[in-house]
């Protein structure tokens, strides 16, 4: 039954009349933590120094309009969580296998204040870098590289798992299960390395992966070490996705490669590109992941510009599109590189990186980006976060939901003798919000509503978010990207009463509530704010 509440007020809402350029997108950040490039500004900072120093990152994340946080968290076999596997991270605390001290779990944290502002929080890995640098390194004692020497190669300045080894293969997805099960992550993300990118000697020759025992072990069926090579990558892609799924059907599974799959040379379904191919190089065949089901996403690092004669932007976007198979394209944003790279043109150009995104919004596929680096978008390149907030950002969007994956629902288990139970339904929403009313509050009006019921019980997981749409006049429309007002974690909203204008309007209310799967409810019952007699 619709509600409307009475207030006489010669006003507008300030909403305005904007339409949303997106309901759901992906506004995405990776935030590296190896050699502290972007958290924390220092290892040797204290717990509480570094908890402010997140904080204040969410607090521009949030005003720039970020809706998703990816953070290092594992950067070379060591962990900015209480990992069982492996030890403390250097980065954090000064010293390899250090704890914190006083004591605090940086993800639980990380995650905790993600979600209090409506951010979806990523656990962002690198599975097979172990030391990032051999010179420099402080490498524990109980170090990985050190109690199972044998799984591990040495390349350039770099200590790598061996992804030819079952054994390594299977404590890596070890270490993953641990992270979904015990942490309450919206994704696992692995970035673009996997075998080592090659380099070159004294004479420009291709240093060659020193895995031939290895191949020569395990390799049996295959002729070319390089298919082998892929192989393996396909094992351990397929198993990590199956056994994270099992642990927690809900978990975001995806990765971010570099932006080049194979350029057109080599294979008529590549890119018209001549950039380094992650299939031909890192052995990582990201279309077949895709094609098979084993990832929910894919965000290609394109950091070039639009017009690259190598690897052109516009063409690369174009391309992704027509690959994604039916999961999610993010597209990664070279932000960085107007921070950095002042010497090219094309990046001295404040409108490089709008034109950018406003390109790839054109294409059905393309479900949102995600920016690199975070200590960039602290320096506000060319002004972009203000572009950003005013323009391509301005209006409310949540990630976009993934129809594939389903949604855990609560069963009482009052007189069932087992552990726990559980039912997987597929695509099932959650049910409406509930006692939807807005009241005057100081100089506010509070709109509120509690959180939906699930089998005659309050269940606070079943709604993660909820969505609030506005519409002239006294009766609901159907929720869309322009009546879209809000995405919130919490159970009520303020609205300033100072921002209206001086015009009589009649404006109704509903809210959605949205699951960890991004199912979204159909509306709640109406409120209608009446300013008009």
């Amino acid at each position: 039954m619709k509600k409307n509440i009475q207030i006489v007020l010669v006003l507008i809402l300030f909403f305005g009349t904007k339409s949303f350029a997106q309901k759901e997108e992906m506004r995405g950040i990776w935030v590296a933590t190896t050699k502290n490039i972007d958290y924390p500004v220092s290892k040797y900072s204290t717990p509480e120094t570094q908890q402010k120093e997140f904080i204040q990152l969410l607090d521009l994340f949030q005003s720039v309009g970020i809706n998703a946080v990816f953070v290092q968290v594992r950067p070379a076999a060591d962990a900015f969580f209480d990992s069982p596997y492996e030890p403390w991270s250097e980065w954090l605390t000064g010293k390899q296998g250090k704890a914190p001290n006083p004591y605090w779990d940086p993800m639980t944290f990380m995650i905790d204040e993600c979600h209090k502002r409506d951010m979806e929080f990523h656990a962002w890995v690198n599975p097979f870098r172990a030391v990032a640098n051999i010179a420099t390194a402080d490498i524990a004692e109980n170090h990985i590289s050190r109690t199972k020497p044998e799984w591990f190669f040495t390349y350039d300045i770099h200590t790598y798992f061996n992804p030819g080894i079952p054994e390594v293969r299977e404590y890596l997805i070890k270490i993953l299960e641990d992270i979904v099960k015990r942490y309450d992550v919206d994704g696992v993300h692995f970035d673009d390395y996997f075998y080592p990118y090659p380099i070159r000697d004294s004479s420009k020759v291709i240093i060659p992966v020193p895995d031939n025992d290895t191949f020569k072990k395990y390799g049996k069926g295959f002729s070319d070490v390089r298919d082998w090579r892929r192989d393996n990558m396909d094992k351990f892609i397929s198993e990590s996705n199956t056994r994270m799924k099992n642990i927690n059907p809900t978990v975001k599974f995806g990765i971010g490669p570099s932006g080049v799959w194979r350029n057109k040379d080599s294979d008529p379904d590549g890119s018209d590109t001549r950039g380094l191919a992650h299939y031909d190089w890192l052995y990582a065949d990201v279309l077949k992941w895709l094609k098979e089901d084993w990832l929910d996403y894919v965000a290609p690092q394109i950091y070039w510009n639009i017009g690259h004669k190598a690897a052109d932007y516009a063409t690369l976007v174009q391309w992704w599109d027509k690959h994604t198979f039916g999961k999610q394209l993010y597209i990664g944003q070279g932000i960085y590189m107007a921070a950095a790279d002042a010497s090219v043109s094309n990046w001295r150009n404040p409108s490089e990186l709008p034109d950018q995104m406003r390109y790839a919004r054109k294409f059905k596929n393309v479900d949102g980006f995600i920016f690199y680096k975070t200590s960039a978008l602290k320096k506000n390149p060319l002004g972009y976060n203000d572009s950003l907030r005013t323009d391509l950002f301005a209006e409310a969007a949540m990630p976009p939901r993934m129809d594939w994956l389903p949604e855990l629902v609560a069963v009482d288990t009052e007189g069932i003798d087992v552990i726990e139970v559980v039912e997987l339904v597929d695509l099932l929403a959650p049910p409406s919000p509930r006692s939807v009313t807005a009241v005057k509050v100081d100089k506010y009006y509070m709109l509120s509503w509690k959180a939906p019921r699930v089998s005659g019980k309050k269940f606070d997981d079943a709604a993660v978010s909820y969505a609030i749409y506005r519409f002239e006049g006294l009766f609901a429309g159907k929720p869309s990207k322009a009546a879209l007002v809000k995405t919130t974690s919490d159970t009520h909203f303020f609205i300033d009463r100072n921002r209206f204008s001086l015009f009589k309007k009649n404006f109704t209310f509903v809210v959605t509530a949205t699951d960890k799967a991004g199912n979204e409810s159909i509306v709640s019952e109406s409120v209608t704010i009446r300013l008009k007699k």
